[in-house]
């Protein structure tokens, strides 16, 4: 399985976000608020990958204090990061084209409190998506210094 590459959330979180805003220019008025909860929930999820991230990484290189880490476990964890990457990126675009189209209409209140929402959400969602990347990078195995040059064909 290959790391994921930051290039491509971000060119996702940019095409969902010109989607979402060319889409809501005709349905905005009939599609209901936008949800505070979205903030709270990705936080959390955000927080909880940092921390077993940590966690895993301290496992991995058998810290003191740390019981070895299953390898099934591990590569459950790469998956779980990447699907939340992929995830975050996809809400980030969506809630950044809400608040890029909300934006115009500050002086509304209804689309002023969409647009600091969807903002926030926005930023729930890149804290989600940093946090996967660093569960990703924690769960790689380290090199021994002793194995790494045959491991890359030199020798």
């Amino acid at each position: 399985m290959k790391p994921s590459h930051p290039g491509v959330l971000v060119g996702i979180t940019v095409v969902l976000a010109l989607l979402t805003w060319v889409l809501l220019r005709p349905l905005y008025a009939s599609i209901p608020a936008v949800p505070w909860t979205a903030i709270p929930t990705v936080l959390l999820l955000a927080i909880g990958e940092a921390y077993t991230g940590w966690m895993t990484r301290a496992r991995i290189l058998r810290r003191p204090g740390t019981k070895p880490v299953e390898p099934l476990a591990v590569a459950r964890l790469v998956a779980l990061a990447k699907a939340s990457a992929y995830g975050g990126a996809v809400f980030a675009g969506i809630f950044a084209g809400f608040a890029f189209y909300a934006a115009d209409m500050l002086e509304q209140d209804t689309p002023r409190r969409d647009f600091f929402i969807a903002g926030g959400s926005f930023l729930g969602c890149v804290a989600l998506v940093c946090a996967a990347l660093y569960l990703e990078h924690c769960c790689k195995v380290p090199e021994e210094p002793d194995e790494a040059p045959e491991r890359r064909g030199e020798r």
